[in-house]
Order: structure tokens, then sequence, then C-alpha cells
């Protein structure tokens, strides 16, 4: 589902009714919790934050005119996504998410390799959302972005 938007804001706004607040409160959750140097942005027609040209001015690989991406919500058809390019990324974090997982919701995960699906918006645990997206600064994902897919 692609929704032409300004800024996250606005992309919750042209969301079906049912879908604004569980957006709301992930926009919450991680704006809470990212650490400074990320910055909001659009991103591949989705709401997410970014490493911006002016700490990492290489940009994405894939695309050099645009930010680095890391962590993006999405409203899809049949369920809401949370990607987070470092669970990829890193290892470890996946591991500390997915032993978490269980703890905070009791319908089983349901993960690609960035995308963490929620097709029933009353369990999404937007406490351990927030966590994850407090694991990893600006530099640190630089740093595993660059060994990892940089050539």
């Amino acid at each position: 589902m692609r929704i032409e938007a300004e800024n996250l804001n606005d992309y919750i706004t042209k969301l079906p009714e049912d879908r604004q607040e569980p957006m709301k409160k992930l926009k919450a959750a991680i704006e809470a919790n990212i650490p400074d140097g990320f910055e909001e942005a659009i991103s591949y027609g989705m709401p997410g934050w970014v490493v911006p040209h002016t700490i990492y001015p290489a940009g994405y690989h894939c695309k050099p005119e645009e930010p680095l991406p890391f962590m993006s919500i999405a409203s899809q058809k049949n369920f809401i996504a949370v990607y987070h390019m470092g669970i990829y990324a890193d290892p470890e974090l996946m591991k500390w998410f997915t032993n978490e997982y269980p703890k905070h919701c009791k319908r089983k995960l349901d993960m690609g390799k960035s995308c963490i699906r929620f097709k029933k918006m009353d369990d999404i645990p937007y406490e351990l959302i927030g966590e994850l997206a407090s694991k990893m600064t600006a530099d640190e994902w630089i740093a595993r972005y660059e060994a990892n897919y940089k050539k």
C-alpha cells in the first residue's frame, strides 16, 4: 500500500482510521528511544528514520542521493510493518530481539530479514519496538553498514 506523503504525520493522516492509532504509537515509541543522529524522513515511500547526508554524505549504496535508511514503519495491505536495517545486519541484535519478543507478545513472531509484521494491531509490543530503536546509535549503524554492505 503506497501512500504519497511529505512526512510521517502526513502519512498517518492518510491511513484508514483503524491503522492511525497503532502507527502513532509506533512513531511515539521509536521517537522516545531512537538515539541522536537519526532523522525522520520518507524513504522508499515509507516514513522512517535515516542517517542524513550531513552525518553520512555517502548515502545509501543503492541510491547515494538517498540518506542511509535505518528504521521505517509502514501500513501494508494486511499488516503493519516495522523495518529495522540494523537487526538484519547485526546477528547479536537479531538474537536479542527474537529472545525478547515472546516476553512481550503472545503471538508468534512474523519476521523477514529486516521486516517485523503485525497482523493484529492490538498485539504490537510498542515498548519492545522502542527498546529495539534504542539499541544502535547512528555511528554504530554506519560502521555495521560499511562492514557488511559497502563495497
